[in-house]
């Protein structure tokens, strides 16, 4: 596990634009924290890191943002509106778990839940068996500072 103290919003863009240049295909990167704790920050610099040149925003209501035009296509899942495991895969999201590019999701909780309640279902094993899978929990530390805790390929 790594730990990195962000003080600024560009701080945290920075942390994730160094991912995205050395992100390969495959990656997924679970993202989990609070509301306004940087998420899509942090989703803006890899998408920087990748050579993306377009305005990322959160897909909130669309639950994927997909970015063409940089080394690897970027998937940017959002799972806030969504509250069940049937949900996700209702919605047919299993497909990002294992990317042609690199997939960041946020309130990736919703799929831990999913892993340890039904580890018997195909999405649960396939977002199990990823194999360049990054797990990062962002705390709320100060207006501007948060802790952005890693592990995974990088970490």
């Amino acid at each position: 596990m790594a730990t990195f103290i962000s003080h600024s919003p560009a701080e945290t863009q920075s942390l994730g634009e160094s991912w995205g240049r050395a992100a390969g295909r495959g990656l997924v990167i679970a993202l989990c924290g609070d509301l306004g704790a940087g998420k899509t920050e942090l989703v803006k610099g890899i998408a920087r890191g990748l050579g993306a040149t377009v305005r990322v925003h959160s897909p909130t209501f669309t639950l994927v943002n997909e970015y063409d035009g940089s080394r690897l296509r970027l998937f940017h899942l959002d799972l806030y509106r969504l509250e069940t495991p049937g949900q996700i895969i209702a919605a047919g999201l299993e497909q990002f778990l294992q990317p042609d590019g690199v997939a960041v999701i946020e309130w990736a909780e919703r799929i831990y839940d999913l892993q340890f309640t039904t580890p018997t279902s195909g999405a649960c094993s396939r977002f199990t068996g990823v194999c360049g899978l990054k797990k990062v929990q962002i705390e709320i530390i100060g207006e501007t500072e948060r802790k952005i805790i890693y592990d995974g390929p990088g970490a």
